[in-house]
């Protein structure tokens, strides 16, 4: 069994140290640390006592390290570097908008709305260090609360509590139809009861979307089609090119999903469904101000780009 002194080198001692082991000379090393020759030896000594072991051979020449100061100078390296480390990250985060910040997006925004937000972050926030997890909405309601995530854009609102909401923008719902669909190739704009009567294919369980459009068709007395799932808001689309439906479409995924590749028709409603998107953030969040501001960067940015949204 190795028995472990109770005693532990402090930092002022692995920094005398290894500044002796880098001059090899007591002096130098006391006029880098701007401390006295007796302060330095006496940092030193008390190292070699803790550690149990001679980590310097001095002559009346010059200093030598013994073979258990080559191994010690490695430590103190490591460990002292790691704490400068940690104490510039510690500043970095008491900078505003610099240091790690996590974003949670859910998927039937991520593709439409970071293109955008991903070059403005870089640019106008150079020192954020941004990192992005897409995630369906109760994954990332769940990862901000337990604060894996700092803020989160997902479809308004989200009956969370503790949660600050920051609506940034209201987008429609458009009708995506086969190509050949009766209700294709006419540009007036639709009633709801339009949906009565067809097969309307959803996304799976867990996206905020699948639950926008059965509420739509809740309203208008209609049912979704219940065999026929999409893992995506691309597949679904692909399922409707495919014959095999109708479905709801956000207007920012309209340029995305519906190229010329995609043999689909759309359709607008005369009283259009839609959604609210938000970013959500912890309320007793330090960083609640800043990302108050962040939302605030954003809209400017869908308003600049001219997105075909209204701002809220």
């Amino acid at each position: 069994m190795i028995l472990i002194s109770e005693a532990v080198p402090t930092i002022a001692q692995l920094r005398a140290f290894l500044a002796v082991a880098n001059h090899l000379h007591f002096r130098e090393a006391a006029a880098t640390l701007r401390i006295s020759q007796p302060a330095l030896s006496s940092a030193v000594s008390a190292l070699e006592e803790i550690l149990e072991t001679r980590l310097l051979e001095r002559t009346t020449r010059k200093v030598l390290l013994t073979p258990a100061g080559e191994r010690v100078s490695l430590h103190a390296a490591r460990i002292l570097a790691g704490l400068d480390e940690l104490i510039s990250d510690v500043a970095e985060t008491r900078e505003p908008y610099s240091g790690p910040a996590h974003l949670g997006v859910i998927p039937t925004v991520a593709p439409y709305l970071l293109p955008l937000l991903l070059p403005m972050f870089a640019k106008d926030f150079p020192r954020l260090k941004l990192t992005v997890h897409e995630a369906k909405t109760e994954t990332i309601l769940e990862e901000v609360r337990e604060g894996r995530l700092d803020m989160v854009l997902l479809a308004l609102p989200t009956d969370a509590n503790g949660l600050v909401e920051e609506p940034l923008y209201d987008e429609d719902f458009l009708l995506a139809l086969p190509y050949d669909h009766p209700l294709a190739g006419d540009d007036t704009p639709l009633s709801r009861e339009a949906l009565k009567g067809l097969d309307i294919v959803l996304l799976n369980q867990g996206h905020c979307l699948r639950e926008q459009a059965i509420d739509v068709c809740r309203e208008v007395g209609t049912k979704a089609t219940m065999t026929t799932y999409a893992t995506s808001l691309p597949t679904l689309v692909q399922l409707v090119a495919g014959g095999l439906g109708v479905t709801l479409i956000p207007e920012l995924a309209v340029p995305v999903e519906t190229g010329k590749r995609v043999r689909i028709a759309l359709r607008r409603f005369a009283r259009p469904p839609g959604r609210r998107i938000g970013l959500a953030y912890r309320g007793t969040s330090p960083r609640a101000a800043e990302y108050a501001r962040l939302a605030a960067a954003i809209r400017s940015a869908v308003r600049a780009k001219r997105f075909p949204v209204r701002l809220v």
